[in-house]
């Protein structure tokens, strides 16, 4: 056997280790690959998992917009008034399986260990772009400071009201910004407003956030229950007056004859309302009243000397049906069948005890049919309803809707939050978004 040679030998020897070197290269590159093909096929697997999951989610809104829209014809077919009936209905919006997944619509602000499966009524809240100084500040936690940098921001000019802030604060800011000095078009531009905190937002000491009190873009058709026109008391004629469902032809006459001297503000000027002299003029001669043996009660603001026309419980059973406004879709009118008792407690005359008891009355009763019958609730009375009546409706038609997209496999979720306005021929959405909800 022919011996290798010492040369030979090292040679065969460093070949060796370069092979072994080069085996153990590739062994670190193939796991190295193998370990990046798993990363990207787990991350693959990620985002078709979100992918799923933001489509259930819009899934859960499609489903929120059907039922609103049902509610709605219900409600329309049954004058009824809009309360708040989807607002926590885990029948129909918790955990929706569908396809390898599922969805929630959850109501916006309620707790994250017992959430609400519902929508939230946008007139349940105060539209910040038309709630006052006074209303702010009955809010929890609100400061006088707050409440002006948020008109500041709102407002059309560049002065800072007394505590407030515009573009000489925020310029200053490490990134500089500007206030709008215009409506806030979402709820979460609130955050870009000074002294405004999450905390605040979301709520902290038991305290309800700011991001259920606050609502934003909400209407009230100028539509009864069954969604018809409203009778105008300030232009109807004498006839459409009289076919109203529980007047008659006295009253037409009352009503058209106190309108030639005095406007009617409000439908609480109803009360008020006593018959039409019999020779049209400004009064009775005399002072007569029309109907023998009634008592005689002179109102100026009436039609003249008599008795009153229309009582209390008539005018709540006609209210729904008359109104003082053309406005067609009044903005920011609070529903009293959903304002929770914080919002209440912000307007005018009313305190949060006197919130809680409307709110509780409300439940015994099964809602309001117009804020005249608001009249029947302990201690409520015409002198304290009058200055707050044209701030509030029965009725809604912007809705806000917050959905949640879950892929059981690997938990993964995605949420989707849309304020839309439903009536019974669209649609419409007013703002949609899908980051942090």
């Amino acid at each position: 056997m022919r011996a290798h040679s010492p040369s030979q030998s090292a040679t065969r020897g460093s070949i060796l280790v370069a092979v072994l070197w080069c085996l153990a290269l590739l062994s670190v590159v193939v796991v190295s690959v193998l370990h990046t093909a798993r990363q990207d096929l787990r991350l693959a697997r990620h985002q078709g998992d979100m992918v799923q999951a933001r489509y259930l989610a819009i899934a859960g809104i499609e489903r929120a917009k059907a039922a609103l829209f049902e509610d709605l014809r219900q409600r329309r077919r049954a004058s009824r008034p809009a309360n708040d009936a989807l607002g926590d209905s885990p029948d129909i919006f918790r955990d929706v399986a569908l396809g390898r997944g599922r969805f929630s619509v959850i109501q916006p602000g309620s707790p994250a260990d017992a959430p609400r499966h519902g929508v939230a009524d946008e007139s349940g809240r105060l539209d910040i772009n038309v709630v006052q100084t006074n209303e702010l500040l009955r809010l929890p936690g609100m400061t006088h400071d707050v409440a002006i940098a948020i008109l500041d921001w709102r407002d059309p000019d560049s002065v800072a009201g007394p505590g407030g802030a515009e573009a000489d604060y925020y310029g200053s800011l490490n990134p500089p910004r500007l206030p709008r000095n215009g409506p806030f078009q979402t709820l979460r531009e609130l955050m870009m407003v000074r002294g405004i905190t999450r905390e605040r937002m979301s709520g902290d000491g038991g305290q309800p956030g700011w991001n259920v009190l606050l609502g934003l873009g909400a209407g009230s058709p100028n539509v009864n229950a069954a969604g018809e026109q409203r009778v105008d008391l300030r232009s109807a004629d004498e006839r459409s007056l009289a076919n109203v469902r529980g007047f008659n032809q006295d009253i037409a006459r009352a009503i058209v004859a106190r309108r030639g001297r005095e406007e009617f503000r409000s439908l609480l000027d109803l009360l008020d309302l006593t018959p039409a002299p019999p020779s049209g003029g400004p009064g009775n001669p005399g002072g007569r009243p029309p109907n023998p043996g009634q008592p005689d009660v002179f109102n100026p603001g009436g039609g003249g000397g008599g008795p009153r026309l229309v009582s209390q419980d008539l005018l709540i059973d006609v209210a729904d049906l008359l109104t003082t406004g053309d406005n067609d879709n009044a903005q920011g009118r609070i529903n009293i069948n959903s304002a929770p008792a914080e919002v209440l407690a912000c307007l005018d005359g009313i305190d949060l005890t006197a919130a809680q008891s409307l709110v509780a009355h409300r439940q015994s009763v099964g809602g309001f049919s117009h804020p005249v019958a608001l009249l029947r609730a302990p201690g409520m009375t015409v002198d304290r309803l009058k200055p707050i009546l044209g701030r509030l409706t029965a009725d809604s038609d912007t809705w806000r809707i917050l959905a949640e997209g879950t892929v059981p496999d690997r938990d993964t979720r995605f949420r989707v939050e849309e304020v839309v306005r439903i009536d019974l021929t669209r649609c419409t959405t007013l703002s949609h978004r899908e980051d942090d909800l």
